[in-house]
């Protein structure tokens, strides 16, 4: 009996819960909406404006690096022009075909190693680039929203 009557006043309980549930106009909805949006485009333009300011950063390290293995790569191949030409002059020592050969080895990678900067530089400039665009757009897109969120409804 006592079960019966807890079921019964619950069961009015969760019939009278709709009534009371406030009404929103579908102007609210799609002003809230609009508002929803407009906050996810910001918290997006906020992190890429963060995320450029870190590859800018690092640009110029990547510069630097450039600079370096590229200074590296000329001053092996000039040791192994150098290393070569005594060889020529003498091509039966053995110790100056060792020093030449050595030379030739140094100066491949140094020359690969500058390649692979040269190569990371340019995808940090493509993904600047990419992000760069990717603000304009967003900034955009908050641009052209912020006419329709000057009339805001009252609730």
């Amino acid at each position: 009996m006592k079960t019966n009557k807890i079921i019964f006043c619950l069961g009015l309980v969760l019939l009278a819960f709709p009534l009371t549930a406030q009404v929103v106009s579908k102007d609210s909805l799609s002003y809230l909406r609009e508002q929803k949006q407009m906050l996810e485009i910001s918290k997006r333009l906020n992190e890429s404006k963060m995320q450029l300011a870190k590859l800018e950063n690092e640009r110029e390290e990547k510069m630097m690096e450039v600079s370096q293995t590229s200074e590296n790569a000329q001053k092996s191949a000039d040791a192994n022009k150098r290393a070569a030409d005594k060889l020529s002059d003498e091509s039966q020592d053995r110790k100056l075909a060792r020093r030449a050969s050595n030379s030739a080895g140094s100066a491949k990678s140094d020359a690969k190693k500058a390649r692979k900067a040269g190569y990371s530089l340019e995808k940090l400039d493509k993904d600047i680039n990419s992000l760069r665009t990717s603000i304009q757009q967003d900034e955009k897109k908050i641009a052209e929203m912020q006419p329709g969120m000057q009339s805001a409804p009252m609730y």
